[in-house]
């Protein structure tokens, strides 16, 4: 009997329009959450995928020793590709020359990801047998032979190499790279027992591959083994990529927060249409038991309505997205099953939980309502609605985000929209206590309307302010995010790095490169040193430490250490002063975290076997992304007098800044006579990875824009949503004001006032729970410098007075033009 009276109700209101908004909302919840989450999900495994190029695979894992052939099967089991790569440093003969290098040997299959870029071109073979691929660095400090000797064998100097994909980027290796075949390495008898090499795995596959073998393998891996992903810091870009991310994420985050708005704002109308309908129930003697199971059957044929409308909406987003994505990022295809799980979770768990309190008031319903339409049952246990409207909230946002900051963001800011709504936005809205229902003019006359709807007005600006808020935060994190990266790689960063300059090449270096006019850094000093003691407490390594040996953990390397009289660009201190006497050193702060220092504390360091002793006088912070000489330790000059030294450069130099000069001259022709006039001077060409990071961000920017626009979209739609919900009352009143003898300029004007000034309110509240949303987001998640957006307080509440009062008169533009009669017969 209750299914039977469930299904009529739906089917007649259905047929007549009366579900078209709770439909609406929870189709927009599911269509915001599943295509956002499918649209995010596939921008993050294409920026991840693209990334991937800079470590030559999707995952590595880096050992000391060769790994179990049982984590190799593991990998075999779930699909995966894979390569077993070796690394050691050897010397090299040709002649009477020697050098020492680097000895990167590869297994077939090498590189899973990216391309080996030759003098002659990219290429996807290997060495042949008994040859060897070698830096351009490598060739003019051997004088280019034809062949290497390497332990036992000789190798053929078969090609230069222009970039590695995992290349990586070190200025301060001193160790040119030779690249050759794994098999040969056996020939050489360079590695026995006891020789330091470092074994790279290196593995490629789907996502769920991967996920799935990460699970298996990384409880089988030892303290001395690394699971290496393109976050992992090894990347040039791990700090954009995870910056990208926890973007794509906040975007769905805020995305399910405009769903729950919407399902709020609908589930409260959809109770308020069937008071009438449960009194005439009641009175016909129907049970409570009967009533709970009519509604909540009903409820449910509209939540699997919308759900199945969101999803299909979700798809065809995603399908309409990934027909204007860029080649390279469409070909990336995420699975299905999360979004369409998330959509499916995100309308069952807030319909239901946002419709408790509406419901209970429904149920509450007295029969007597049948005779006096005033009585609307209970009115408290707001508290419950609030704490299901949170849980609900905070339930979806870690479900999708799996983020506790994030989410706790969100639901903070919540919170404290919620606060001013309850105080700041009642207070604005009884401002028109004093006009009552005066109606001289149309700004007494919204006034006065404000008034009487101040509980409905304080709901739709929950969905006003709740939707700005998403825009704002939206843009200015896009747009601050976006200038970082711009910082780090700007238009003419330094494409050329020199290193090992020579302390008598550095005045003939300096004009050499202001005769060719070429923009280039400061010339820095580096010296090698050992920090060996904190307040004269020694320090001990990290296996000195797991080994148990008792003490306080240092740096396990030597550091390069730099001197000069001020602070170097990019770098800003965060405490403390640069330095002012010769015993005072400046120090980064992510190492002095590390390290555990603090100001004034004394460090002690090994220098040629002399202790040199000086006292933290600041912590700096550094933009280590800017392809820039930076350092962890900067001292006085006078404090590293009498050491030996060379020294590093950067470099921007194109055929294109050459050419505007008026040369004739090439960048390869500069560069190749810097290199015969300084043959001690290595260049390192980092202008392929420039590229290759620009062409990342670039992917990453127009994600960003593409989530912004999806974004705008939803709170489009909660915004007219929003509007929607106020109509019949609205209707109801023009028809009484045009019985009254009000003009229709009068009513006009007097609308489009109230929904300017429920607009311009809803900006003001926008601006403070935004800034207050971007103080968070930016210290907690996003490490961005915070600041006040000083031009939104003025521009928030005219931008949402103009664009709500556009949407209501819209919205109310059939309304305003029917006659009284019209009005009474719709009413």
């Amino acid at each position: 009997m209750a299914w039977q009276l469930a299904w009529r109700l739906f089917r007649r209101e259905l047929s007549q329009g009366q579900l078209v908004l709770i439909v609406l909302a929870i189709t927009l919840a599911v269509l915001s959450v599943s295509g956002l989450s499918r649209v995010s999900e596939r921008l993050q495994v294409a920026i991840n995928g693209e990334a991937a190029n800079f470590i030559a695979a999707d995952r590595i894992i880096d050992s000391p020793i060769p790994l179990d052939e049982s984590v190799l099967q593991l990998a075999d089991s779930n699909g995966l590709q894979h390569v077993k790569n070796m690394q050691f440093n050897s010397m090299v003969y040709a002649g009477d020359n020697f050098q020492l290098v680097t000895i990167k040997a590869v297994g077939p299959g090498y590189p899973l990801k990216g391309q080996i870029e030759l003098a002659s071109g990219a290429t996807n073979d290997l060495p042949g047998k008994h040859q060897a691929w070698f830096e351009t660095r490598l060739g003019g400090l051997m004088g280019y032979p034809d062949s290497l000797e390497l332990g036992s064998i000789q190798l053929n100097m078969a090609a230069e190499i222009s970039r590695l994909p995992d290349g990586g980027f070190n200025p301060f290796a001193s160790s040119p790279v030779l690249l050759m075949r794994i098999e040969d390495v056996a020939d050489t008898q360079i590695i026995q027992p006891g020789s330091r090499v470092t074994y790279l795995y290196q593995f490629a596959g789907e996502a769920a591959q991967l996920k799935q073998f990460e699970e298996q393998v990384k409880p089988l891996l030892n303290n001395s083994q690394r699971w290496v992903d393109v976050q992992s810091g090894d990347s040039p870009i791990a700090s954009a990529v995870k910056r990208a991310e926890r973007f794509l994420l906040l975007a769905s985050l805020l995305g399910i927060a405009l769903a729950c708005a919407a399902i709020g704002i609908a589930a409260q109308r959809y109770c308020q249409r069937h008071y009438d309908v449960v009194a005439m129930l009641k009175t016909f003697g129907a049970s409570g038991k009967q009533i709970r199971q009519i509604f909540a059957m009903h409820l449910l044929l509209v939540t699997a309505l919308g759900v199945v409308l969101g999803l299909m909406g979700g798809f065809i987003l995603d399908s309409s997205i990934n027909a204007f994505l860029p080649a390279e990022i469409a070909a990336y295809s995420p699975p299905y099953f999360r979004p369409m799980m998330l959509g499916v979770t995100t309308g069952l768990v807030s319909a239901f939980m946002f419709s408790a309190y509406p419901l209970l008031r429904l149920l509450a319903i007295p029969p007597l309502r049948v005779l006096q339409r005033q009585l609307e049952g209970i009115q408290a246990g707001m508290w419950l609605h609030l704490l299901l409207s949170l849980t609900a909230m905070a339930l979806l946002g870690y479900l999708y985000s799996r983020s506790l900051e994030l989410t706790m963001t969100v639901v903070s800011s919540v919170l404290l929209l919620g606060v001013l709504l309850s105080v700041l936005g009642f207070v604005m809205i009884r401002l028109g206590h004093g006009v009552g229902m005066k109606t001289t003019n149309p700004m007494q006359l919204a006034l006065a309307g404000l008034r009487r709807r101040a509980r409905q007005n304080a709901v739709q600006l929950v969905g006003f302010s709740s939707a700005l808020v998403l825009l704002l935060t939206i843009l200015a994190l896009r747009q601050d995010l976006l200038n970082e990266w711009q910082k780090q790689l700007p238009e003419g960063a330094p494409n050329y790095f020199l290193v090992n300059i020579a302390p008598e090449d550095s005045q003939p270096l300096n004009h050499f490169l202001d005769d060719n006019n070429i923009i280039a850094t400061d010339i820095y000093p580096v010296i090698r040193g050992r920090l060996t003691h904190i307040n004269g407490e020694e320090l001990i390594s990290r296996d000195q430490k797991r080994n148990g040996v008792e003490g306080r953990v240092g740096i396990s390397r030597e550091l390069n250490l730099t001197y000069r009289e001020t602070l170097p660009p990019n770098n800003e201190i965060i405490q403390g002063h640069f330095n002012q006497s010769d015993d005072e050193v400046s120090v980064e702060v992510e190492v002095a975290e590390r390290l555990g220092l603090e100001l004034g504390d004394e460090l002690s360091f090994n220098l040629d076997n002399q202790l040199v002793s000086v006292k933290v006088a600041s912590f700096r912070s550094v933009q280590w992304e800017t392809l820039q000489p930076n350092f962890f330790m900067i001292f006085r000059p006078k404090a590293l007098e009498g050491f030996s030294y060379t020294s590093m450069a950067s470099f921007y130099l194109s055929d294109e800044t050459l050419k505007a000069q008026g040369s004739t001259l090439t960048a390869d022709e500069v560069v190749l006579q810097l290199i015969q006039l300084f043959p001690t001077v290595s260049v390192i060409d980092v202008g392929a990875m420039v590229e290759q990071l620009r062409l990342i961000i670039d992917q990453v920017s127009l994600s960003l824009t593409l989530v912004l626009a999806l974004v705008l979209l939803a709170s489009a739609l909660v915004l007219i949503a929003q509007t929607e919900a106020g109509m019949a009352t609205r209707q109801r009143e023009l028809a009484v004001l045009r019985t009254f003898g009000a003009s229709g300029w009068l009513l006009r004007m007097s609308t489009g006032f109230e929904f300017a000034l429920l607009g311009a309110i809803a900006g003001l509240l926008a601006v403070i729970v935004a800034e207050f949303t971007l103080y968070l987001l930016k210290t907690q998640v996003f490490e961005l410098v915070v600041y006040m957006h000083w031009p939104w307080w003025a521009i928030a509440p005219l931008a949402g007075a103009v664009v709500v009062a556009m949407l209501g008169m819209w919205r109310c533009r059939q309304l305003l033009n029917q006659t009284c009669g019209e009005l009474l017969k719709a009413g």
